[in-house]
């Protein structure tokens, strides 16, 4: 079995040798790189180019999220699995917002941890249990609490519509005869004053509230 490559990004020197002797106990995974500062981080994404990335959020330099937002940019194929004590709901969302594929507590056990690199690696999504029933409860009650929309614009409110159809983005451009840009842009304001972090919550927050049917 090929070992999955793993970059360390974490600024604790003792908590970043415990992770690695960690990893380097298990035979399918191969610790490629460290890092102590968020720039380090976003450069060795580049030279190394791991499968994952263990990412702390307070880096020095830049922190985890923005350097988990420009590794994510630019490497499509880097894994992002934030490992941080910070558990606060906007830790939480920014990091997904970044393109974190998976976010754990730092009292997570080692086979948590180990079994989150595999998962993350095969491009999946894992949350700790404490985080993924927060962000359950979260938009729990955000559907009960408001059932509405927040208040698009007419033309946000059309495209969420479309989406909520079953469009594609440039099905959308042709019906509203609008560039494909365009309709990314207007689907990015959408996202953020929905709160939501993808396009299939994006369609669940639409139907809830009644849109999509016809």
């Amino acid at each position: 079995m090929t070992p999955i490559t793993v970059l360390i990004a974490e600024d604790h020197p003792v908590f970043r040798d415990g992770i690695r002797v960690l990893l380097e106990s298990a035979d399918d995974v191969q610790v490629v790189g460290e890092a102590a500062t968020g720039r380090q981080a976003v450069n060795l994404a580049t030279s190394l180019q791991p499968q994952v990335i263990l990412m702390d959020i307070g880096m020095t330099d830049i922190n985890g999220i923005e350097a988990t937002r420009q590794i994510v940019q630019y490497h499509a194929n880097v894994n992002i699995l934030i490992l941080t004590m910070h558990e606060d709901d906007d830790s939480v969302f920014a990091a997904i917002r970044a393109g974190a594929r998976g976010y754990l507590l730092k009292g997570a056990s080692g086979i948590d941890i180990l079994r989150a690199i595999q998962t993350v690696s095969s491009g999946e999504a894992i949350f700790s249990p404490p985080i993924a029933t927060r962000m359950m409860r979260y938009f729990a009650e955000l559907r009960s609490s408001n059932d509405r929309l927040p208040e698009l614009t007419p033309r946000e409110h059309e495209i969420l519509n479309l989406l909520a159809q079953g469009h594609s983005n440039q099905e959308i451009a042709d019906i509203l005869v609008l560039g494909h840009k365009t309709i990314r842009n207007h689907l990015s304001n959408i996202y953020s004053k929905l709160q939501v972090v993808d396009r299939t919550q994006a369609v669940i927050r639409a139907r809830n509230a009644g849109l999509g049917q016809s």
